[in-house]
């Protein structure tokens, strides 16, 4: 088995040579720069020194009116011997610290604050000279690595747990870890832009950071963490403060013998309620607090009273509105859809239950969360709603043909089923349903009444609306015009902005009422042989219901069957709610600026309506000061989501954030948390598209970086020579993501389909912080040179993940085979050269050649190899940390399959069309904060910007930065 490891490699045999695949690689428009050397396998990353843990702050924190053990009184500085809090020991990060990490050997000093990148030659001088004296030559192997950043506190959080009061500064949003709740919100639900905010505006603008929250008020707990507690206050509902309405918390104080409750965002004192009284001991605690979870705990749900229902709540209610024009029929996607939802209401599994030889075989019970039902509905020229309540014989069809004024056919009672009652006739539908369709094949579909008629199902009750669709509508009210007139737009024209907006009245009147009736809708999309959908349209309605868009732009069938079943399974199983409204409070001295995502939001301050919620769903706050805040205390967040479970129940879910406040902006930046500086910008710079031409939101985005860059160098940092470019520790990285953020398809220069770039847009704007990372830069794992324990479980069970490599061609071997999730498509990259014994591991006997490859190949058979197991297990553990796009495999075989395009698309560290590398980028970096730091940068717009551009273009066509 060794010797196949070592042919994996390339180390034995022919291989081919360097100049050959950069030629090969070159013509992908991958990079610029000249051929790259080959590499050895191991110690590929630079590895970087941490700053010393600085001093610890001064301000109090109290829980519930008694101090945290340890802790200094309000106003009173820390004596001698005195220690801050845990959470206020501003230390690195732990994994960063420990004994086996590269770089930071034994009794070596730790690195001042500020991470410097040399930008000067290693060696002789060299062409190109930056500013500031130094050569225009830079190590790509000593840049901030993201595999690294990913890698370390994966490997830590294996065997600890995160406590959310002790450690302030939280693990990467790509790491899976267990929090330990200590009153603090978990950062899955809520991560601050700094957990130390500067006490006033001006200190704040010399970071040029921004001051926000970034949430995702349901996501998935990991196996291990406390279940969130659902707590009833009865028909008083849950205490909360009588001026800015906060819900209880944990730092809510109480006094006067408990009799009082002072609101920790507002100050204002309460009165405690009688059936909530209890007394407090002589520290001001009360007696009951270790009895309390809402006292405790950062997040809390809480059943609400009556006087919180817009309706009466119900069961989530699922409507499936499936297309069954000719374009669906023809192309597999009605089979694939019906298939699709057979798997998600059942799972894929048929057993024979006590049934004699012979008999039809039947399905498991349903994996639809208790209390919420289901109903069916197709759509051509016609509506089509069917009865499959366990009462009916079979299924029974209804039409609906009045497309002027639609209607339902079915009372919502018989129209709605449970799953599991109802089974038989479900089962027997579904299976019909592409047989029966496939003879009529009407060529036009008409969507906006269809999704009127369902609505008017789901109106009195609230719900969701899950709708494929394969061609564009063009039939009945509502129909759409082919705007795009198949051909791809540039960026800077104003038709292109024309084609990402929503201009048609029908559906921005159907969004208005879904919302109001607390109906989501998620799409299934199916492009024409590629062709033009009008996502910006149809995707309206679900980004502001709340919803998702699946968008296929190049559905092929039986290619895509898997990827659409685990879409439409998590889709269905997953955590969520409707009817829901979202609002965020925060401290004296703050308020809100302004909110980012998919939601409806009326007129600003008002509530965020989201008329589906579920666990993927993302969103960001940004808070400007309207006062200085207290220095002697601590800030103050609250997030509070009132919205309908699948069961049926009313609830708020509380999430309550706590922040150090400071006098200086300098321990502000120590405690910067890069994802949800990432989520801020990616949000808000999306939100701008339809408005603003893409130069301009490219440009805004790189002067933002160099703003943030210079302002870190010229107030915070340690002196450093000027031929280095210095980074903030904990933002090293950041340069890296926001250039993929320019690289994405929802920012990217040139031409791209507008139905690509507006599904893209939208997505970005509704992602929650670790699909965002994984989707600015893609986990690349090297499948030829896995060790023999890679992808099996350690001595304490937990996987052993082989670490990946970075997203350049520099690091691509040959002969090898890779894996490419960036958590939308999972792509293996097979080199031309790979072994053919890798090969046969992989996907059995015969394979042994790249041609011999089922190209639409989606799923790894089970075999009995030590490699295929290796791989299956790797793809599980990459499938669980995922948003909600399913993983699937698609083959991207060098020379043979097109999706070798998009696995270059992908390296983003390299060059790629119109956008630098990874080196060009830090070089403008550089050049931009060393004219900042002399007075010398012009911020007049595009001049500057392309100037700077074609300045880096005249270096990196001169001078080889990969060396």
């Amino acid at each position: 088995m060794q010797q196949g490891y070592d042919q994996y490699g390339g180390q034995n045999g022919q291989q081919q040579p360097a100049a050959n695949l950069a030629e090969q690689m070159g013509q992908m428009r991958l990079d610029g720069a000249s051929p790259a050397p080959t590499r050895r396998k191991k110690d590929r990353h630079a590895y970087h020194q941490i700053e010393q843990s600085a001093v610890a702050a001064d301000s109090g924190q109290y829980l519930n009116g008694r101090q945290a053990a340890g802790q200094p009184q309000r106003g009173v500085s820390p004596g001698p011997g005195a220690t801050a809090a845990p959470w206020q020991q501003h230390a690195p990060q732990p994994w960063q610290s420990q004994p086996g990490t590269p770089g930071l050997g034994a009794g070596q000093p730790m690195q001042p604050m500020g991470t410097p990148i040399s930008m000067s030659s290693m060696g002789g001088p060299q062409q190109g000279q930056m500013g500031g004296g130094g050569q225009g030559k830079v190590n790509p192997d000593q840049i901030p690595s993201i595999p690294v950043s990913r890698d370390l506190p994966a490997d830590y959080y294996k065997n600890n747990m995160y406590p959310t009061m002790e450690q302030r500064l939280p693990p990467p949003a790509t790491t899976p870890f267990i929090a330990y709740d200590q009153g603090n919100a978990s950062p899955k639900h809520a991560r601050l832009t700094m957990n130390c905010i500067p006490s006033s505006y001006e200190q704040l603008a010399a970071t040029s950071l921004p001051l926000g929250l970034v949430m995702q008020p349901l996501a998935k707990a990991s196996e291990g963490e406390q279940a969130i507690p659902v707590l009833d206050f009865g028909e008083s509902g849950p205490p909360r403060c009588r001026r800015c309405r906060a819900y209880i918390n944990p730092f809510m104080i109480f006094s006067n013998g408990g009799n009082r409750m002072t609101c920790n965002l507002c100050g204002h004192p309460n009165e405690v309620a009688p059936e909530y009284f209890a007394p407090t001991d002589p520290s001001g605690m009360r007696v009951d607090r270790s009895q309390r979870p809402e006292l405790l705990l950062g997040t809390c749900e809480f059943l609400v009273p009556k006087e919180y229902w817009s309706k009466e709540p119900v069961g989530l209610r699922h409507l499936f509105l499936v297309d069954v024009s000719a374009e669906a029929c023809n192309r597999g996607f009605v089979q694939g859809v019906c298939d699709g939802i057979l798997a998600a209401l059942y799972g894929d599994e048929l057993t024979d239950e006590d049934g004699e030889e012979g008999d039809e075989p039947t399905l498991k019970p349903s994996k639809v969360p208790p209390g919420a039902k289901v109903g069916f509905a197709t759509f051509d020229r016609e509506v089509h709603f069917y009865n499959v309540s366990p009462s009916q014989v079979g299924p029974q069809q209804l039409v609906m043909s009045d497309l002027e004024e639609p209607f339902t056919t079915i009372s919502p009672e018989y129209l709605f089923v449970d799953a599991a009652e109802s089974k038989a006739n479900i089962t027997k539908l579904l299976g019909s349903i592409p047989q029966m369709f496939f003879n009529i094949k009407h060529a036009e579909p008409a969507l906006l009444p269809s999704l009127q008629a369902a609505l008017a199902a789901l109106e009195a009750s609230g719900g969701k609306i899950i709708c494929s669709l394969a061609s564009l509508p063009t039939y009945g009210p509502g129909k759409l015009q082919m705007r795009d007139k198949a051909q791809m737009t540039n960026d800077d024209n104003e038709l292109s902005r024309t084609l990402l907006k929503t201009e048609h009245v029908g559906f921005k009147k159907m969004q208005a009422d879904l919302v109001k009736a607390g109906v989501g809708v998620d799409f299934f999309l199916a492009a024409p042989s590629g062709g033009y959908l009008d996502i910006a349209t149809i995707g309206f309605v679900a980004e502001k219901t709340g919803g998702e868009t699946y968008y296929f732009p190049n559905w092929t069938y039986p290619r895509d069957l898997l990827r659409l079943e685990k879409e439409l399974t998590h889709t269905v199983r997953r955590e969520q709610g409707y009817a829901s409204l979202m609002k965020v409070r925060c401290s004296n001295g703050l308020q809100v600026s302004h909110y980012s995502g998919n939601f409806t939001q009326h007129t600003f301050g008002a509530d965020l309506e989201l008329a589906s919620v579920t666990e993927d769903t993302g969103m960001c706050v940004t808070f400007s000061y309207d006062g200085k805040l207290d220095t002697k205390f601590d800030a103050y967040f609250q997030s509070a989501l009132l919205y309908t479970t699948q069961s049926g129940q009313r609830r708020v879910r509380c999430s309550n954030v706590v922040a150090q406040v400071n006098e200086s902006a300098r321990e502000s930046v120590k405690l910067v948390d890069q994802d949800a500086v990432l989520g801020i910008l990616a949000k808000e710079s999306t939100t701008k598209v339809a408005d603003k031409p893409l130069q301009d939101i490219r440009h805004q985005l790189q002067e933002k970086m160099i703003d943030i860059v210079a302002g870190y160098r010229k107030h915070f940092s340690d002196p450093h020579p000027p031929g280095q470019l210095v980074l903030p520790e904990n933002l090293k990285e950041f340069s890296m993501y926001l250039l993929g953020l320019l690289k994405s398809r929802a920012l990217k220069g040139g031409k791209e389909p507008p139905d690509r770039r507006v599904n893209e847009i939208r997505m970005l704007k509704g992602m929650g912080p670790a699909e965002l990372s994984l989707y600015l830069y893609p986990r690349i794992i090297a499948l030829h040179g896995l060790e023999p324990e890679e992808g099996f479980a350690d001595e304490n069970g937990h996987l052993k993940v082989p670490h990946a490599v970075r997203a350049s061609f520099s690091q691509i071997e040959e002969g090898g085979a890779y894996l490419v999730d960036n958590g939308q498509i999972l792509l293996l990259w097979l080199h031309a050269q790979v072994s053919p014994n890798l090969l046969e591991d992989l996907f059995g006997e015969g394979c042994d050649d790249l041609s011999k490859l089922d190209p639409n190949l989606s799923a790894l058979p089970v075999l009995e190899t030590h490699l295929n197991a290796q791989v299956r297990n790797i793809l599980l553990s990459m499938e669980s940390g995922r948003g909600s796009k399913g993983l699937s495999i698609q083959l991207a075989r060098q020379g043979l399959d097109g999706a070798e395009f998009e696995f270059a698309r992908l390296l983003y560290e390299d060059r790629n069309g119109e956008a630098s590398s990874y080196v060009d980028w830090l070089v403008m970096l550089h050049r931009g904060v060393s004219s900042e730091l002399n007075g010398q940068r012009s911020k007049g717009g595009e001049e500057g910007s392309s100037s700077i551009a074609n300045k880096i273009s005249d270096l990196t066509h001169n001078v080889p930065y990969w060396n």
